[in-house]
């Protein structure tokens, strides 16, 4: 039976990555959803984006675009490089990218320009990044940003009463959107956890893979998930994003 699996922020751990599709015995029938955030923590962010042009071409993959993409294309349109990328990341993705080509350059840029501010399947099951704030839902958001910087979407699920049913009206309008809503952006490990973690309607896929934590790669119908190493294992010589 082929399979639709969700992959949680990557931030150029590309061992990690090698290492879940294998865990999770990924085949070319499978449905791949990629969260966002492929690049910058890591020292392989320009191999992982090499890796899922090619892997795009043998079966069905969908790439969401986080806000580290963002400020990775960014640089590879204008040269843009602002310190706070600088500092989240965007240093070793500048240094991974040494020696590539004009060509090479172009076609990286290219698979970031095509990237999905979200997508919907036909099970009315939402894949974003981070989230939004419209109680209308993505469609009618009125800030882009927010597909690829909202926390708050996040923060109400796990502030919620879980008592709360959907018929009260006070459960919150924009989660009864969606039937569910698969999300990277916060790290669980902020809240202690090196899971994939459910809160209300939303399973959020980032397991911290940019810090101490692993990736995560999760069937969204049966919700079996399958993790790699701590990434810090996987590259014992560098220290990941923001230390």
């Amino acid at each position: 039976m082929n399979r639709t699996l969700v992959i949680g922020d990557i931030h150029g751990g590309f061992k990690a990555l090698k290492q879940v599709l294998e865990r999770a015995e990924v085949t070319d029938d499978d449905q791949l959803i990629f969260l966002g955030d492929y690049v910058d923590g890591w020292s392989e962010s320009s191999h992982i984006i090499e890796f899922l042009i090619d892997l795009s071409g043998k079966q069905d993959c969908i790439f969401i675009k986080g806000n580290h993409d963002a400020w990775c294309e960014d640089w590879l349109s204008f040269g843009i490089s602002p310190d706070v990328w600088l500092f989240n990341g965007g240093k070793k993705t500048i240094e991974s990218y040494e020696g590539y080509s004009s060509e090479d350059i172009d076609k990286h840029l290219a698979f970031f320009q095509k990237m999905n501010n979200y997508y919907i399947d036909d099970e009315n099951r939402l894949f974003i990044h981070a989230g939004y704030s419209s109680m209308h839902g993505p469609e009618r958001e009125v800030y882009s940003s927010n597909y690829r910087w909202d926390r708050t979407l996040w923060e109400t699920a796990v502030s919620m009463d879980k008592k709360l049913k959907k018929s009260s009206e006070l459960y919150p309008k924009r989660l009864l959107l969606y039937n569910e809503i698969f999300i990277g952006h916060t790290p669980t490990i902020d809240l202690g956890v090196k899971y994939p973690l459910n809160k209300a309607n939303i399973w959020n896929l980032d397991t911290g893979a940019a810090y101490t934590g692993a990736l995560s790669i999760m069937d969204v119908n049966t919700k079996e998930f399958w993790q790699s190493d701590p990434l810090p294992v996987l590259y014992p010589d560098e220290k990941g994003r923001n230390f």
